[in-house]
């Protein structure tokens, strides 16, 4: 069997890892699904299980999108479509994944990750949005959004000097902030209805 085909397999794979699950049931034993908003992601399990557990996740779910793409250009002799197909997989992975029924993250952190591998410019330019607008409105989920939303201008600017990035990466960037968007479906009707909690909101 030619190698690349297993390239969108292992991504899935990869991203469907729940760490923020896994590590809050190693450490409190108890189910991140039932706490706060019910995601399995780094904020939610900041406010409801500490920062240390939910910096933890967000490292671990960044590196599993990283990971996925890494592995995709190493195996493909940096082949575009494959890259890009990393990507969305792994993303996929992790709001879909296999081991939790198909119900997991807002995929945020992992895309974050994969697209790391793909234009530091654009996710360095991602990140400085998340934190402005934390900063100044205080919802990491608002910060998400924007930043998500963002993501397939910035890495049309910023995948490198006066070159625009191959269709196949934009095409992904398209897809994955779509998917993202729609996760955060719930974020949004709470935020234009002032009820979402913010991030520097934690449950005692």
């Amino acid at each position: 069997m030619n190698i690349l085909w297993l390239i969108p397999l292992i991504a899935y794979l990869l991203g469907s890892i729940p760490f923020g699950f896994l590590l809050v049931k190693a450490r409190r034993g108890g189910d991140i699904r039932g706490a706060g908003s019910g995601n399995i992601g780094a904020a939610n399990v900041a406010r409801n299980a500490g920062f240390a557990l939910g910096a933890l996740t967000l490292v671990l779910d960044a590196g599993k999108g990283y990971l996925a793409v890494w592995l995709a250009a190493r195996w493909s002799g940096s082949h575009a479509p494959w890259i890009a197909a990393a990507a969305v997989l792994a993303v996929a992975g992790h709001v879909f994944p296999i081991w939790l029924g198909f119900r997991g993250g807002k995929g945020v952190a992992t895309a974050l990750g994969a697209f790391l591998a793909i234009s530091p410019g654009a996710i360095g330019a991602a990140v400085a949005l998340w934190i402005l607008i934390v900063i100044f409105w205080g919802y990491s989920s608002l910060g998400s959004i924007v930043a998500v939303a963002a993501l397939p201008v910035l890495l049309y600017l910023l995948y490198a000097p006066r070159h625009a990035p191959p269709i196949s990466l934009m095409a992904a960037a398209i897809l994955v902030s779509l998917l993202v968007l729609a996760k955060h479906q719930s974020n949004m009707r709470r935020l234009l209805a002032g009820e979402e909690q913010p991030l520097r909101s934690r449950k005692k």
